[in-house]
């Protein structure tokens, strides 16, 4: 198989994990919103956005720029949260837990394939699946809206303050989308500090 296809046998079933564990950790914690609206589920079709999980990814592969793509996000109202101002800190953080617990046991694929099964088709599967989820995780931890880590920002924004940011967080994508392709071709920060995540991976499988 091409890397191409290793990539997104590793991506996709990465980010709708990432996706569903914000629901299930809402519902934890109060929030049916996501149940309600049939996302609770392992189900790729029901959490794939064609153009930010298959075309965009392929894209920016084929124009030679870092990969980046997204799933529908699973939504969640923070308002039905038991206690919000807390709990909407576990349920962004979720997704980027659940890649780096991915990350894990892609490390052990790659260690049983090399010592164990010798088996080339699963050390690529588990080089995959580990770097697709370290970069997810880092990627999803910047404090940017509408990204992850922006909920670290959230704690720190008074209450009547919050709708307006929900708005401004709702409609943020393409702004990060942008900041993503500026960096790949003139700033090189971000994708530098992913290439020596990569290296570091790499180098702790090898």
């Amino acid at each position: 198989m091409s890397g191409y296809v290793y990539f997104f046998l590793a991506i996709v079933p990465s980010i709708v994990l990432h996706e569903v564990s914000h629901g299930y950790v809402a519902y934890y914690f109060g929030d049916p919103t996501a149940k309600e609206n049939h996302r609770l589920t392992l189900n790729p079709l029901r959490h794939i956005d064609p153009f930010g999980t298959i075309i965009l990814p392929a894209l920016l592969i084929f124009s030679g720029l870092p990969a980046f793509g997204y799933a529908k996000p699973v939504p969640v109202n923070f308002s039905r949260l038991r206690n919000p101002r807390t709990q909407s800190l576990y349920v962004s953080l979720a997704g980027p837990f659940v890649n780096i617990a991915l990350a894990a046991l892609a490390f052990v694929i790659c260690k049983l394939a090399i010592h164990v099964t010798q088996s080339v088709v699963m050390l690529n599967i588990g080089v995959y699946l580990g770097i697709v989820n370290l970069i997810l995780a880092a990627f999803n931890l910047l404090p940017i809206p509408p990204l992850d880590g922006s909920a670290i920002i959230e704690r720190f924004i008074p209450s009547h303050k919050l709708p307006s940011y929900y708005r401004f967080r709702a409609t943020a994508l393409p702004l990060v989308m942008a900041l993503v392709i500026l960096d790949s071709v003139f700033f090189h920060v971000g994708t530098n500090a992913l290439s020596g995540l990569q290296n570091w991976w790499l180098s702790r499988v090898f």
